[in-house]
């Protein structure tokens, strides 16, 4: 069974970093996309930043020049350095990963983080 375990969420004050990191778990061959979402309160879930399993990166034009997502494959880890925070960057911020490919289970799969809370203060 694969689990996505994210870390790293908290309160910072306007201007401030954190840095989120989320572990894939689990008996792994492969994952081929990793991201990173968010929801805040009202609203719906969006995607933050994503990478693929060869370094290509998309970001949300929110978060462009402020946010930098990368990727460690030997770990099944993905990070997402946070800078100049925004209050409105508050939310749950949610860990995805797709076309995961597992022992006995043919496909690719599709897991989500439990989330993480980072709230940004004015």
């Amino acid at each position: 069974q694969v689990q996505l375990v994210e870390s790293g969420g908290g309160l910072v004050q306007a201007g401030g970093s954190l840095r989120l990191s989320c572990v894939a778990s689990g008996t792994i061959f492969s994952i081929k996309d990793m991201g990173w979402y968010r929801q805040a309160p009202g609203k719906q879930r969006e995607l933050v930043a994503a990478i693929t399993s060869g370094g290509s990166t998309k970001y949300a034009d929110s978060v462009k020049g402020r946010f930098t997502i990368s990727r460690d494959n030997a770990k099944n880890t993905v990070y997402l350095q946070m800078n100049s925070l925004k209050p409105e960057d508050t939310a749950v911020y949610y860990c995805n990963a797709e076309g995961v490919v597992v022992p006995l289970v043919a496909g690719y799969l599709e897991v989500w983080g439990q989330g993480t809370l980072v709230t940004v203060s004015s």
